[in-house]
């Protein structure tokens, strides 16, 4: 079952990805080992850009450009990859990078206001993705064709109120419910939080059917699939927990 044109919330885990392509005369296939290397190398580039914005922003830098052009491009080529999967081997990296600059700059501002903060929302989103993988290995949670579809449109519905939200945003119309401190924002960070987190069984879930059927190179794609649900996952945590502090 799909739902726009997407078998899970993952756009790099859409049809287009996995489609049967058995023609490939390559010997060498997808494995575990080998995306858990690259998404490995991945996080180190994010932590390398994010730290130097962290470190300019607490030099007296101004770090907004910093946030907002790292954004914007992580958003560029996440939409070109989308579209052009074989480029992803050559363009992961500086997603990876751009990527970095946006999180080292809302992190910053976090942990000036709220020491440690950062840091505490890390540490949520390990264990929230160790935890989710137990539960995908175990079985405690199946991935079933009716449990895609739920997560598949609740991550769609997301999406689409934060757009409208940012758009709002942009012409001076305040969103209280996405950006807000009330008890309904908070209530929806946390559904937002929920449907990330199971967003990484439905990336285990096709990458475990996947693995030794696929190119090797199709690594590279799997691993832009996890790094985007692990920044989704880590922003909402963040935003989550610096409501929880304002309100407490």
């Amino acid at each position: 079952m799909s739902v726009f044109g997407l078998r899970t919330s993952n756009p790099a885990f859409n049809r287009f990805f996995w489609k049967k392509q058995y023609s490939s005369n390559s010997k060498a296939k997808m494995s575990v080992g080998g995306i858990i290397l690259k998404s490995l190398l991945m996080l180190c580039l994010v932590v390398a850009t994010a730290s130097y914005t962290w470190h300019l922003f607490f030099n007296a830098v101004t770090t907004k450009w910093y946030t907002a052009i790292g954004m914007f491009v992580a958003i560029f080529y996440s939409l070109f990859i989308s579209f052009k999967h074989s480029a992803a081997k050559y363009l992961l990296p500086i997603y990876a990078l751009a990527k970095g600059f946006f999180l080292g700059g809302i992190s910053a501002i976090a942990h000036q206001r709220f020491p440690n903060l950062p840091f505490q929302a890390i540490g949520v989103t390990l264990v929230t993705f160790f935890v989710m993988l137990l539960l995908y290995k175990w079985k405690l949670i199946r991935v079933t064709r009716k449990f895609r579809a739920i997560i598949i449109t609740a991550t769609a519905s997301i999406f689409m109120f934060y757009f409208i939200g940012w758009i709002l945003r942009f012409i001076g119309i305040n969103v209280p419910y996405l950006w807000g401190t009330s008890w309904f924002a908070i209530g929806f960070n946390v559904i937002a939080a929920i449907i990330a987190s199971f967003s990484l069984l439905l990336d285990f879930y096709y990458i475990d059917k996947q693995v030794g059927r696929y190119p090797k190179e199709r690594e590279w794609l799997a691993t832009w699939g996890l790094l985007i649900t692990l920044v989704w996952l880590y922003v909402e945590v963040l935003r989550l927990m610096k409501k929880l502090a304002i309100r407490f």
